[in-house]
């Protein structure tokens, strides 16, 4: 009677398995320990922090005018491999909390606390990520090196006010389009 019944559990759990959908895909991440797919979208309230952010501080800077574009409107992660995407949006967050957080330090007021306090969990996981996947060269090279470059030398290079209206500008292409499509790896197409 035992063996009836595991058997018919055993049907039914197969039965269960091949009824659902069947993924056609590699898993986003294969990394241990890095689960950057949940970044797929941000709840209201996080994006609601950011906008009001954003428009807080952005009023003060809209007088700026920069010489070069930090993040130029042709520059897309999906022109990169998708090992290669976490790295620059790594290096892209990077830069996002080092102004942020000056300009946290100047500002009266919590406006930029609850935008800090996301950015830095996102850059904890996706630091996680980058740590753990495994890497073609010792080196980037191409399109990823560029846009690195072009980072590292932005800190150096620009005023603090371009730097700054530059990082506002771009911080819901970061939050909507680059971060959404590095959870989604191979699937950002």
């Amino acid at each position: 009677m035992a063996m009836v019944w595991v058997l018919l559990l055993v049907t039914a759990g197969l039965s269960m398995a091949t009824a659902g959908p069947v993924p056609t895909s590699k898993p986003t991440t294969t990394w241990k320990g890095c689960d950057i797919g949940r970044f797929k979208s941000l709840s209201p309230r996080e994006l609601e922090a950011f906008k009001m952010a954003k428009d807080a501080l952005g009023n003060s800077l809209k007088n700026w005018s920069c010489s070069s574009r930090l993040f130029p409107r042709n520059r897309d992660l999906r022109q990169l491999q998708v090992w290669e995407r976490p790295v620059a949006l790594e290096a892209e967050l990077t830069l996002t909390l080092k102004v942020l957080e000056t300009m946290a330090d100047r500002s009266q007021g919590s406006i930029l606390d609850q935008p800090l306090h996301t950015l830095r969990h996102i850059h904890s996981e996706l630091q996680a990520c980058v740590k753990a996947q495994p890497t073609v060269g010792p080196h980037p090279q191409g399109r990823l090196h560029h846009w690195l470059h072009r980072l590292h030398e932005a800190s150096k290079k620009e005023s603090q006010g371009c730097l700054e209206a530059s990082v506002l500008f771009n911080l819901f292409r970061l939050l909507k389009k680059d971060l959404e499509c590095v959870a989604s790896g191979d699937l950002c197409v």
